[in-house]
């Protein structure tokens, strides 16, 4: 993991030191707006409406662009985006770390532990006797030979790919679905009334894992990991940001979620049907005790009092 050279406070108190008075309203307009890139996963836009509430609470105006993971990568090098907070590791690696290592981005730190990411397939199928990967080609007319991923490009889908370019498991001829997190979800609803079978993507935090009856697959360490796809998540930054907008990035660096949180939002966005930012705003007014942790050394753009501000936005 790339590591900064020192720590974001460190870098603020030598700005406060150096810096002339004049330039710290210069580095706050250059910093106002926060750009964020989002992938259409509602885990995701969960976190960026969280962490979009509070930045807004502390004068700063989020924009938030919902692109493929390649693009998101894509455009944090070439300065099209600032933030992207869903750097799920060590499943990414392979689209993330190229940019890392290169210094186009920036891995800041851990905002989730404890995260899981694999194949699964109802409880129905499981307890039909298909608990492992390699019980897959056994029953490959029942699958359709179809792996039931998200959207072309993301990091799962390429796993399934190339677990079925080596033919691994006896996969060998089978297909990917690509689809999105909704189309995936809309087929495994249709699926279950009748006890079809299906093999997909699946993750948590994720309200699939209260909405579905599902169990995730045992054998797949070599492609998702160990511990069933056992995941954490970064947050990364373009290359640089955190030297450009030391207040931001020490928010950011503050910024860590749990799995009941994100579960709590998403399931508010998907079975609620709210809008993301009420949701993230209604779980803020009802936790503020996060804001304590996440606004830790971090003031307003205008450099006033950041707990002050967001809990006076957040309530208006």
């Amino acid at each position: 993991m790339k590591k900064l050279p020192f720590t974001r406070k460190m870098l603020a108190a030598s700005v406060a030191v150096v810096g002339t008075a004049a330039s710290l309203p210069a580095m706050a307009e250059q910093c106002e707006t926060v750009r964020f890139a989002e992938v259409g996963w509602t885990d995701i836009t969960a976190t960026t409406a969280l962490a979009s509430e509070v930045l807004e609470g502390l004068g700063y105006t989020a924009s938030i662009d919902t692109v493929s993971v390649p693009i998101a990568y894509a455009g944090m090098r070439n300065n099209d985006f600032d933030v992207f907070l869903g750097n799920w590791m060590p499943s990414m690696a392979s689209i993330s770390d190229p940019y890392i290592e290169k210094g186009e981005v920036d891995r800041l730190g851990a905002n989730l532990e404890g995260a899981k990411y694999t194949l699964a397939v109802p409880q129905y199928v499981h307890d039909a006797g298909v608990t492992s990967v390699t019980d897959l080609a056994e029953h490959a007319e029942k699958f359709e030979q179809n792996i039931h991923g998200i959207e072309a490009g993301n990091d799962g889908n390429e796993l399934i790919e190339k677990m079925i370019e080596d033919d691994a498991y006896g996969l060998g001829g089978w297909e990917v679905v690509n689809s999105s997190e909704a189309g995936m979800l809309a087929e495994l609803r249709a699926r279950v009334p009748n006890e079809k079978w299906m093999v997909f993507l699946g993750w948590e935090p994720h309200p699939m894992n209260t909405n579905f009856d599902i169990a995730y697959l045992e054998g797949i360490d070599d492609y998702f990991g160990p511990e069933l796809g056992g995941a954490t998540v970064y947050t990364n930054t373009r290359g640089g940001y955190a030297e450009e907008c030391p207040n931001v990035a020490t928010f950011l660096e503050n910024l860590s979620f749990t799995l009941e949180m994100e579960n709590q939002i998403m399931s508010a966005i998907m079975d609620d049907g709210k809008a993301p930012r009420d949701a993230a705003r209604d779980y803020l007014l009802a936790h503020d005790e996060v804001l304590d942790v996440w606004l830790e050394g971090v003031s307003t753009r205008e450099g006033d009092d950041a707990a002050v501000a967001v809990r006076e936005a957040l309530s208006n």
